[in-house]
């Protein structure tokens, strides 16, 4: 048995670090080919004209052009439009 109670045992367990999830352009602005617009888990935004899916749900541009988002059949959408 032990002689003496564990001292900081509720302080072991660190958080986890944040994943830098979220949008990460705004409506309107321009983006470059190959350029991140929605880091998700998950697909709460879904990919519309010019613009693909990754394998960890990500969405990229497939063009230069500017970012619109919208509604198609109640589902968010991120589009590219070209310039």
């Amino acid at each position: 048995m032990a002689h003496k109670k564990a001292a900081g045992k509720a302080r072991q367990h660190k958080r986890p670090e944040g994943k830098r999830l979220g949008v990460k352009v705004a409506d309107g602005q321009s983006v470059a080919s190959g350029e991140i617009l929605v880091r998700q888990r998950g697909t709460v935004f879904h990919a519309g004209g010019n613009v693909k899916v990754g394998r960890d749900h990500t969405l990229y541009s497939v063009l230069t052009g500017v970012v619109k988002f919208g509604q198609k059949l109640g589902k968010k959408r991120v589009s590219i439009v070209e310039k």
